[in-house]
């Protein structure tokens, strides 16, 4: 199988413009976050998905220089630019991953995987995000490229177009749906990038581990740092997720 991570991303953003080119140790975000995806023992292409937009040339020049692929697609139909990715690059299982996140983890990354693949005649779509135990900013969907496809072509709601996956996971009656459980809940853990507030947490995080582990370090490694550290998780405790619930 051709497994094809996708990563969105785009220059604008309502609370922190630009937050995927923000510099951290003197790399933009996405670099950093690509550099942790392709540790994924089973990612066969890492694809960089943003828009037609002229300011996202930065993201562009970027993906060129790192020798990454990218596409260009709808800013807002983001279930068309991938499904469009997808196709492009021939994809048979697709990893969706946002911009948000450069803390991924590679080795939950293939723990996701390993659970698709371990029944791909039974899974359309495998995530640990839908029931929540991991942090926000580990979020790892797996689908299959039919599933992407029907979701394509079915989903008409502008919020099941925007958010690429809730038509799947919404629909349990259509997909055969998968979910990957932590073995402790921390789900209180906020580890994605939307304001200034996430990116100085993040910032923290990156330059305590980064420069001890490079880019190898886990999501164990960093919850240990911050039980060593809580006073660092009020910098952002007080920001709210926007809730897909409200769009739909």
């Amino acid at each position: 199988m051709n497994i094809v991570a996708i990563i969105q991303a785009r220059m604008g953003s309502t609370r922190l413009p630009g937050k995927v080119m923000k510099e951290v140790l003197g790399k933009p975000l996405l670099e950093l976050q690509i550099e942790r995806v392709r540790k994924s023992k089973l990612i066969n292409r890492v694809v960089v998905a943003t828009t037609k937009k002229e300011t996202e040339q930065p993201i562009i020049d970027l993906c060129k220089r790192l020798s990454v692929d990218y596409f260009r697609g709808s800013e807002m139909d983001v279930l068309a630019r991938y499904f469009e990715a997808a196709i492009q690059y021939k994809a048979d299982v697709v990893v969706r991953l946002t911009a948000d996140d450069p803390l991924i983890d590679p080795t939950i990354i293939d723990k996701i995987i390993a659970e698709f693949l371990s029944n791909p005649s039974k899974y359309d779509y495998v995530s640990n995000s839908i029931v929540k135990t991991y942090p926000l900013g580990l979020d790892t969907e797996v689908f299959s490229i039919n599933a992407l496809k029907q979701a394509y072509w079915e989903a008409k709601n502008p919020a099941y177009r925007e958010h690429v996956t809730p038509y799947i996971h919404l629909h349990p009656d259509k997909f055969n749906i998968g979910v990957v459980l932590h073995p402790v809940d921390l789900s209180s853990y906020r580890l994605t990038v939307d304001t200034e507030a996430d990116l100085e947490l993040i910032s923290r995080v990156l330059e305590e581990l980064y420069i001890k582990k490079r880019e190898c370090f886990t999501l164990e490694d960093i919850i240990v740092l911050l039980q060593q550290h809580p006073e660092w998780l009020l910098l952002n405790s007080h920001i709210e997720q926007k809730k897909l619930e409200d769009e739909l």
